[in-house]
This record gives C-alpha cells, sequence and structure tokens, in this order.
C-alpha cells in the first residue's frame, strides 16, 4: 500500500479519547490531578497542559510530536487541546495525525473549600497573644509565616484587638 491509502485506511488516534472531563474548585481555583491533588493552574500554562495529558489515556501507544491549547471563551467551560501525534504503522512507515481534544471542567469542591465552609470544623485553631506593647515579636511571626509559604495552607487570619 502506499502512504496515501495507508493515511485514510489506518487511525494512529484509534484508542485516544477524543474527550474528557476535568474537574476544577471555584473556591481556590485549583485543578483535581487524580486520585486526590488539587494544583493550581493558570488557564493555557504549561501545568495545566501536563495535567491534560496526563488524563488521556492510549496515549502511550503514540509519539507525541506537539500539543498546544486551542483559544476557547474563558467562561465556556471547555479547554481544546491540539495533539500532534506519529506512530509507526504497516511496513515501517511513519504516520503523523493532529487531532482535538476537547475538556469539559465540571466544578467540583476541594476538601479545603469544603472545610472552610462547614462553619465548625477546623483542623487546628492557633491564638497568639502577647502582653508586651510592642508588635516585634508579631512582625517576626508573620515574616516567619510567609517565608516558609505557611499563609498558603490557611483557611483565614484575623487580628483580633484586645483589651
Amino acid at each position: 500500500m502506499c502512504v496515501a491509502c495507508i493515511r485514510t485506511q489506518v487511525d494512529i488516534t484509534e484508542g485516544i479519547p477524543k474527550q474528557a472531563t476535568l474537574h476544577f474548585c471555584k473556591g481556590c481555583e485549583r485543578y483535581l490531578q487524580p486520585p486526590s491533588e488539587w494544583i493550581a493552574c493558570a488557564l493555557e500554562s504549561r501545568e495545566l497542559l501536563s495535567l491534560c495529558l496526563k488524563k488521556l489515556k492510549g496515549l502511550n501507544r503514540v509519539k507525541l510530536v506537539d500539543a498546544g491549547f486551542v483559544w476557547t471563551e474563558p467562561h465556556s467551560k471547555r479547554i481544546k487541546v491540539k495533539l500532534t501525534v506519529h506512530a509507526e504503522v504497516l511496513g515501517g512507515a511513519i504516520l503523523q495525525q493532529v487531532f482535538v481534544v476537547e475538556y469539559t471542567v465540571s466544578h467540583q469542591m476541594c476538601d479545603d473549600c469544603h472545610r472552610s465552609e462547614a462553619q465548625d470544623y477546623w483542623r487546628a485553631v492557633v491564638q497568639v497573644r502577647q502582653k508586651a506593647a510592642d508588635k516585634k515579636t508579631f512582625y517576626y511571626l508573620e515574616q516567619l509565616i510567609l517565608k516558609h509559604k505557611a499563609h498558603e495552607h490557611t483557611l483565614g487570619i484575623k487580628p483580633i484587638h484586645g483589651k
């Protein structure tokens, strides 16, 4: 068979789904990376593209040449990824195909946001008090929290001015 005939007869993208679902948390704007990790990704970022490619089963049977986003409206709840793959087919001929996978973004609340919605649930509550008039210790504590990025894992920080 000639290359043109092989191209019409053989579909190397068979077995790769053309539609998939991504779970997105509206509260913290993170995407679910199965089984239970939530990662923050901007639209059309490298991290989101990696997440999209990991969701596709059957991509390991072909060689991925190129992947990129196709522009869609941000509020459309659709993400389209254009993939270029090639594989060796009959008689050692290498066949290359381009196709688009459409991801539907479904909203699902992550565990952290779910806990923050429940009013009477805390994993830990910390109260820091000081009797001295100057706030040097509080400023130092605040710098440590920012340095070690502990504020990213908190649900809320409230300063309460007492007597």
